[in-house]
């Protein structure tokens, strides 16, 4: 269910009033935002036993039992939150799921972004700017954007990801990352930039003239 921000605005506040069938309007209403971020980031390695679906489900259970203190002081706009609720549990899946099964001690306290999110990180920017090699295969080309993504700025890369996996506005990413909207647009021009100058090999010594 799509909501103009105006018809937004009027459900979160028939929900701060108590109205029940405003609660889970607004919640169904980012249902399908959210599994597409959990399908994202979840962990291929949960996919047998994890259906983002499920998860999406225990987090609206979730959101619906702390709705009330979340709208009393609104700490961020309503999708961001959501979207905190969701990736603690991931984390929480990830951890027990993950880590518990490892025995050697590990810093990686969060899931990495999936070598399927990767390529289709990879293949959505290529197909927006610059393109390389027809040569270039998609194992070749996933682990040069995977290189890549790791010599990017954390905050950076996550801007990449949000943006264009998770198709979340600027506004709203500035929200979870806790900065201006105008420090995300900086951010994400400058990871573009340096992302693309990994991918575009037709630089790389192929070009004439």
């Amino acid at each position: 269910m799509d909501l103009d921000p105006s018809g937004h605005e009027e459900l979160i506040e028939r929900a701060r009033r108590g109205d029940a069938r405003a609660c889970e309007q607004l919640l169904a209403a980012h249902r399908d935002r959210l599994r597409r971020m959990v399908a994202v980031r979840l962990d291929r390695r949960l996919a047998a036993r994890v259906d983002p679906s499920d998860v999406v489900q225990e987090v609206l259970v979730d959101a619906c039992a702390q709705l009330s203190a979340y709208l009393k002081e609104r700490p961020l706009p309503f999708y961001p939150w959501l979207r905190q609720l969701a990736w603690g549990r991931l984390i929480e899946l990830y951890r027990k799921h993950v880590l518990a099964q490892r025995r050697s001690v590990t810093r990686e306290e969060a899931p990495a972004l999936p070598d399927e999110s990767v390529l289709e990180l990879a293949e959505r920017l290529v197909a927006s700017g610059s393109t390389p090699s027809r040569r270039l295969i998609r194992d070749e080309l996933r682990t040069r954007v995977r290189q890549a993504l790791l010599e990017l700025a954390e905050r950076d890369r996550e801007v990449l990801v949000m943006r264009h996996l998770e198709q979340m506005p600027m506004a709203e990413i500035a929200a979870v990352l806790g900065v201006s909207e105008g420090a995300v647009k900086v951010r994400h021009l400058r990871a573009l930039q340096r992302l693309r100058a990994v991918l575009d090999v037709e630089g790389d010594g192929n070009t004439t003239g």
